[in-house]
C-alpha cells in the first residue's frame, strides 16, 4: 500500500452538479465521500477501472444509470444502497426538490481512477478535479471520527440516522431490522479457512448478515457504518 494521500482529506471539491468531500477514510484502503447533487443535475457517465464503489442514498431521490443506456436507469429513494462493480459505467442524477445527498464508498481510495464516457458539462476527456476546483472544508460540515470499540457514534441527515460501530461478533448486528443497511469500514467476515466473504467497502443489509452468520464468522473486529430510516 502506497503512502497515504491526504490532499482531499480537508477539501471540498466543487462540481458543476454540486459538491463532494471526504467524510471518512481508512488509510488508502477505503474512502467515504459525501455527495450533494443538485436537482436536475447529474454526475458524468463514468467508470472506475481499478476500484469498486458503492452508494448509500441518505436524502432525496436519485436516478441512477448503470451501463451505457439511459433508458435502463432506476430510481433510488433514501435510505437505499447500491454496489457497482469495477469497470461498470454509472451516473447519478438528483431528481427531488432539494437534490440528493449520498455517501460514496471507494475501495481502494484513488480519485484519479476515473474514465468519463459522457458528461453534461464538457468534462468528457478531463481527469478528476484538482486544486483549482477545491477549497478548504467548512468546519461545520459533518465528519466521521475513527470508530472505537464501545464508543458508538451517531449522526443524522434528513430523516436518516447513521451510526458508526465496532463489533466482535454478530450478536448485536442481527438485532437490527432486516432493511437496515451496513457498510463495512474495516474488518472482514471469513470462512473456516480464513478466506474473505465480506470485507471493507461492501454494503449489505441485516438479512444478508443473518444468512452469512449461519456459516461464517467475524475475524477480529468488524467496523460498520449502519444506516436506518
Amino acid at each position: 500500500m502506497r503512502k497515504k494521500s491526504s490532499f482531499y482529506d480537508n477539501k471540498v471539491v466543487i462540481k458543476p452538479w454540486g459538491y463532494e468531500y471526504t467524510i471518512y477514510r481508512y488509510l488508502n484502503k477505503l474512502s467515504v465521500t459525501f455527495l450533494k447533487i443538485n436537482k436536475n443535475h447529474r454526475t458524468s457517465l463514468h467508470c472506475h477501472p481499478k476500484k469498486k464503489t458503492g452508494f448509500i442514498v441518505l436524502e432525496g431521490k436519485a436516478k441512477i444509470q448503470l451501463g451505457l443506456w439511459e433508458d435502463t436507469a432506476e430510481y433510488f429513494s433514501a435510505p437505499s444502497k447500491l454496489m457497482i462493480r469495477t469497470g461498470l459505467f454509472h451516473s447519478i442524477k438528483g431528481v427531488s426538490k432539494n437534490g440528493v445527498s449520498a455517501l460514496e464508498f471507494e475501495t481502494p481510495m484513488d480519485k484519479h481512477d476515473l474514465v468519463r464516457f459522457k458528461d453534461d458539462y464538457g468534462r468528457r476527456s478531463k481527469p478528476y478535479e484538482g486544486k483549482k476546483f477545491s477549497k478548504n472544508i467548512n468546519p461545520n460540515f459533518m465528519r466521521f471520527k475513527k470508530p472505537i470499540f464501545g464508543k458508538d457514534q451517531s449522526y443524522k441527515i434528513g430523516k436518516v440516522k447513521i451510526f458508526l460501530e465496532v463489533h466482535k461478533n454478530f450478536k448485536k448486528l442481527l438485532k437490527n431490522n432486516n432493511s437496515t443497511i451496513f457498510a463495512i469500514l474495516n474488518g472482514k467476515i471469513v470462512d473456516n479457512k480464513g478466506r474473505n466473504v465480506i470485507s471493507y467497502g461492501d454494503i449489505i443489509r441485516t438479512g444478508t448478515l443473518k444468512k452469512l452468520s449461519e456459516v461464517f464468522k467475524i475475524k477480529g473486529n468488524l467496523t460498520v457504518l449502519r444506516v436506518s430510516g
